[in-house]
């Protein structure tokens, strides 16, 4: 009867030292799936940032058919600044 009890403890210990080794190589594949994972969104994020940069930097753009005549700016009359700029009637105790 005692034979029969180790026998079940000694099955028992290595099914689930089994599982336990099982799992580990499990994680260990999932730990490097996700640092794959991650590397692949890292290196389309690099990408992206790199086609923005293009962008704001405008070395691919010729805005030269936006740009303003000099020429024409002598032609628009100047409008002089009003500094007379006087609040106290906006604090004043009369309405």
């Amino acid at each position: 009867m005692k034979r029969f009890y180790l026998l079940i403890v000694l099955l028992l210990i290595t099914t689930l030292t089994a599982k336990d080794t099982n799992s580990t190589e499990h994680n260990v594949s999932t730990q490097e799936d996700i640092t794959q994972k991650e590397v692949q969104k890292q290196i389309e994020r690099e990408k992206k940032y790199a086609k923005e940069q293009v962008f704001y930097q405008g070395d691919d753009y010729n805005l030269s058919a936006v740009e303003v005549n000099e020429k024409s700016l002598s032609s628009i009359k100047v409008i002089e600044p009003d500094y007379d700029f006087n609040m106290d009637d906006a604090y004043s105790d009369e309405q």
